[in-house]
């Protein structure tokens, strides 16, 4: 008797376990799948080591706005708004002589679609803060920002070494992985040549602290 009911036991708490193992993959798959929804910009890996990458990234056009605010987190939430207002509508259209597709924002603007990672990279008076346009997108199609802090340029190509690593932006991780980043870079014989961005990959709904993708970056001299 004590044995059956020790045995039921046991497939009970094994049935607890592989039911919460098949809920860690059914989120671990959402958020791999959300991730996928938001385009990223492409590149090709020249050097691989564990979380560390050499990539070389072609041209791109980007949005960007300064913020003048010494702390990352906060200078990071106000720049997110302000692109954010400019990506869903907060824009003027311009004058095509031919038919652009573009799925309607408010009265006036128009909605450009989200891409993936943020960027947020010191500046002399604060932090500045990047969105990458979609790839589809050029910079003479692009309708104007409605607020002038927010600005439109392209960029030429570049080559970026980058950490990578999981968890919660916060300045704890980003000097840690700053730190291996500059440690690596000197192992590898690698000069930087611009500040160290940092890119978040991860909208706040995922609130798992290990299925978040985070980056250190910083441009080196090609190879």
């Amino acid at each position: 008797m004590d044995r059956g009911l020790g045995m039921a036991g046991r497939r009970r708490r094994w049935r607890w376990i592989m039911g919460i193992g098949g809920a860690v993959i059914a989120v671990a798959s959402g958020f791999q799948l959300a991730r996928k929804y938001f385009e990223e910009p492409e590149y090709e890996v020249v050097r691989e080591d564990g979380d560390f990458e050499v990539r070389r990234y072609g041209p791109r056009v980007i949005a960007e706005t300064f913020v003048s605010v010494e702390d990352r987190r906060a200078a990071t939430s106000v720049g997110f708004s302000r692109l954010a207002e400019y990506i869903f509508g907060g824009n003027e259209k311009i004058a095509m002589t031919t038919p652009v597709e573009a799925t309607p924002g408010d009265e006036d603007g128009e909605r450009i679609a989200m891409t993936t990672p943020v960027e947020a990279e010191p500046s002399e008076a604060g932090w500045r803060v990047v969105f990458t346009m979609p790839s589809e997108r050029h910079l003479a199609d692009l309708p104007r920002p409605r607020d002038p802090r927010v600005i439109l340029r392209e960029t030429p190509g570049r080559t970026v070494a980058t950490m990578r690593f999981s968890g919660f932006m916060n300045d704890r991780l980003r000097r840690e992985n700053e730190r291996a980043l500059r440690e690596r870079l000197a192992a590898e014989g690698l000069r930087p040549t611009s500040p160290v961005t940092v890119a978040i990959y991860d909208p706040p709904s995922v609130v798992l602290p290990f299925f978040r993708r985070n980056e250190v970056m910083v441009e080196v001299e090609a190879l």
